[in-house]
């Protein structure tokens, strides 16, 4: 089952169990995926890969908004927040560790080819696509840096 199909599922299950939190979440969700579905060529359904970009989107949204609301001593929004990336993150990847994120950038090098700094594009256009949803871009674009240099 595609995870567009599973958000729609769990929007259904959610209003049949009164789970207003998780409804909430899902229902972002589900309206992303419409916006990108009907942005520019309109698609019968969202490939996977992209409904975990937009997801780990969310999720780090929602992430950051929560302690923007804790520093601001507004726990309540801030508890409201944490519970929807929590809904979020059952539906994205587990995330890799350092050493296993070092091993799956070293095979991307090696299937890129890649010899130096001066590949690093190459190496990231790659990298992006197979670790989505699994690494942050930022921790994916440091390793690469030090593994190339």
């Amino acid at each position: 089952m595609t995870i567009e199909k599973q958000i729609s599922q769990g929007i259904m299950e959610a209003m049949k169990a009164k789970q207003p939190v998780r409804l909430a979440a899902l229902r972002n969700v589900k309206k992303y995926i419409i916006e990108a579905k009907t942005a520019g060529t309109n698609i019968d359904e969202l490939p996977d890969a992209d409904a975990l970009r937009i997801i780990g989107k969310l999720a780090k949204q929602g992430a950051e908004s929560a302690a923007i609301y804790r520093t601001q001593g507004r726990a309540d929004l801030a508890d409201e927040e944490e519970a929807q990336v929590e809904v979020l993150r059952e539906f994205l990847p587990r995330a890799l560790t350092d050493d296993e994120l070092a091993d799956a950038l070293r095979a991307v090098i090696a299937e890129v080819g890649a010899t130096g700094p001066q590949d690093m594009g190459r190496v990231m256009g790659a990298a992006s696509k197979r670790l989505a949803g699994q690494a942050e871009g930022g921790r994916i674009s440091a390793k690469v840096r030090e593994l190339l240099s």
